[in-house]
């Protein structure tokens, strides 16, 4: 049973982040990246802590798919793909601007309606392409146009305004700010805005967790299971052809993961068992290790998880050291840091 009433907001602070990940060159720690992580067991206890979990933080995208879950709770009629792309950070392929094209034209709008801001493709071969077109920044291909797209979709289902529904006050994002209490278990410490335009939620980094746990063991037919099945069955739509995110989730049977801005990721097993990371200069490379040794600590079989080891160090053309999780954060980590 889950409370319907939350509890008090996390304390906003200067993170007390920790050491997570090393950055080893022919055997010396060349540099390190402070962060935070957390660990939740199946029984929803947090087995394991690091750093400041407890912190309020923006967890950026990585709450992309709490913001799916209350739309489908405010009736958002999408499954499969185009729900997976309601919780995209995108790369800006073809088919993820298909996709947010055909959620627009289900709602009756067109491009133009879209709030967020321009931008060019995130995946920087898809973007290098689009710039030799001649094609400039455009709401479609900002990577979270399918959220946005869908956000309009939900807004005209309820007859509620479009011009404002990136207003805190309208009836979406407050839909939006209830579900990540019921979710996070935690009321929202503060509100800014997100890079994309959108409302964005302080929570805590093991809040975050508890909401991924939720949606990953949502039961078949329930939004926070609609919303899990889409992403898993549809990584790629969720986030693109080779991006790490993707690969995680087809690495490890059941789970459900997203990354965010300035080094947050999230994942959740269908059992209940979840990790949060934070990494406190935003670095990506530090993000993949640590998640691949917190998954470990969860029970995740290592075996699974050698392909996020961490990101290898050039020395002349030849492998001298890499980024590397502090020694005790997992298995993983034992094993790999050299």
């Amino acid at each position: 049973m889950h409370s319907s009433l939350p509890a008090a907001a996390p304390p906003v602070r200067t993170p007390r982040h920790a050491p997570v990940a090393h950055l080893i060159r022919g055997g010396v720690v060349e540099g390190v990246h402070y962060g935070s992580v957390v660990v939740l067991d199946a029984d929803g206890t947090a087995g394991f802590r690091l750093g400041d979990p407890e912190a309020a933080f923006y967890p950026r995208s990585a709450l992309k798919p709490v913001q799916a879950v209350a739309m489908v709770r405010a009736g958002l009629p999408l499954d499969g793909a185009l729900l997976s792309l309601a919780a995209a950070s995108h790369s800006g392929e073809e088919r993820h601007l298909d996709g947010a094209r055909r959620i627009l034209q289900q709602a009756g709008l067109a491009e133009e309606h879209l709030r967020n801001v321009p931008d060019l493709p995130f995946d920087p071969a898809v973007r290098d392409t689009w710039v030799r077109a001649g094609r400039g920044p455009s709401r479609l291909a900002q990577n979270c146009s399918g959220k946005h797209a869908a956000m309009l979709y939900t807004a005209k289902l309820n007859g509620w305004p479009l011009d404002d529904y990136l207003d805190p006050a309208h009836p979406l994002q407050q839909a939006v700010a209830e579900t990540v209490e019921d979710l996070t278990g935690r009321r929202v410490a503060t509100v800014t805005v997100d890079g994309c335009g959108a409302p964005l939620f302080a929570v805590s980094l093991e809040g975050l967790a508890r909401a991924a746990a939720r949606i990953a063991g949502g039961a078949p037919g329930t939004p926070e299971g609609r919303v899990a099945d889409a992403m898993r069955t549809h990584a790629e739509m969720a986030s693109g052809a080779g991006r790490d995110v993707a690969a995680l989730m087809r690495a490890v049977p059941g789970l459900l993961a997203k990354d965010g801005f300035e080094g947050v990721q999230v994942a959740a097993l269908p059992d209940g068992r979840a990790v949060a990371v934070k990494i406190a200069d935003g670095a990506g490379r530090a993000r993949v290790p640590v998640t691949a040794a917190a998954l470990t600590h969860a029970g995740v079989d290592p075996a699974l998880l050698t392909a996020f080891a961490g990101e290898t160090v050039l020395g002349g053309g030849r492998p001298v050291g890499g980024v590397r999780p502090v020694a005790g954060l997992g298995a993983a980590a034992d094993a790999v840091c050299v």
